[in-house]
């Protein structure tokens, strides 16, 4: 009887993957499987790929801007805040490091997204001041803020 090991995938405590994603070196276009969302990623025409879906920045501001607009609005709800609407702009840039007086980093670029917070409803200024504050404290902004250990592993299973 010849017994094989069991993949990543079908061993009975593996966990499987949060996100993978699948794409050919013949263009920039990615398949996406999220848990059971299927997304697709590209890159603009400008940057070689054909515009047929978000590109990778894009993503990293939906994660920034959704987490931010469910944290502001779970602490409402939890604080019994009457917050009607939450409206969340975002951009990505590259700056220079001079120009940043809050940074420590001084040379080279580095990267700036500015998040603008748009609430409305009756609130009172200490109340908009506390949604304020909980908006810089959702997850995805404080794991981006933080140093991150992304490991790059070579031919792991899927």
């Amino acid at each position: 009887m010849e017994t094989t090991a069991p993949s990543a995938t079908s061993q009975s405590n593996a966990t499987p993957p949060d996100v993978v994603v699948r794409g050919n070196a013949r263009e920039f276009l990615q398949e996406v499987v999220a848990g059971k969302h299927h997304l697709r990623g590209d890159e603009p025409t400008a940057y070689g790929g054909t515009d047929a879906a978000p590109g990778p920045y894009d993503y990293l501001l939906v994660a920034l801007g959704v987490c931010t607009s469910m944290t502001i609005g779970f602490h409402a709800r939890r604080k019994q805040i009457p917050l009607e609407d939450i409206t969340v702009v975002l951009r990505h840039s590259r700056i220079h490091a001079k120009d940043c007086e809050e940074c420590e980093m001084k040379e080279g670029m580095l990267d700036r997204i500015d998040v603008d917070v748009q609430l409305t409803g009756p609130l009172t200024p200490e109340q908009h001041a506390k949604l304020m504050e909980m908006a810089g404290k959702c997850p995805v902004h404080r794991t981006l803020k933080s140093e991150i250990d992304i490991r790059l592993n070579q031919g792991a299973a899927v």
